[in-house]
């Protein structure tokens, strides 16, 4: 009796499963400060231009008390910082603080130039096709957790 053909759902939930274990294996040389989870905050924060903790939490679908204890280390970092919502003085927003923003930013310039080197040798076209392929995963990803 042979073994199967894996399908290419087997395919595509065992290379995610190894693309998650690399990035998460890696992250600590790309920023020896900063860990996957850490980046991904900081990036958020970035991209938002601050947020309240319970909008971390539902947006990667995490418990409260998970990302309090993220928010926690990160403030204990000095990598971000708490304001009062001008709309709600009851509200607090995380912010990157300076160093924040400049981690972040070297922890970026590591991971570009990793992806830069390891997609050197991919036609444009193929990389194109990827970052559509990733996008369209992502989003679909978010409406169906």
């Amino acid at each position: 009796m042979s073994a199967r053909e894996p399908s290419s759902l087997d395919v595509v939930q065992r290379e995610l499963t190894a693309f998650a274990r690399r990035a998460r294996a890696t992250a600590a040389r790309m920023h020896p400060e900063l860990s996957l989870v850490a980046y991904t905050i900081l990036s958020h924060l970035e991209e938002r231009q601050g947020c309240r903790a319970t909008d971390l939490a539902a947006h990667y679908l995490l418990d409260k008390s998970t990302v309090s204890r993220q928010v926690a280390a990160l403030e204990k970092h000095g990598f971000i910082e708490r304001r009062v919502d001008e709309a709600d003085h009851r509200v607090q927003v995380l912010h990157l603080a300076p160093r924040g923003i400049e981690v972040l930013a070297t922890a970026r310039a590591s991971r570009q130039e990793a992806v830069q080197v390891r997609l050197a040798a991919w036609d444009p076209e193929d990389l194109e096709r990827f970052a559509g392929y990733l996008v369209r995963y992502n989003a679909d990803a978010a409406t169906h957790p």
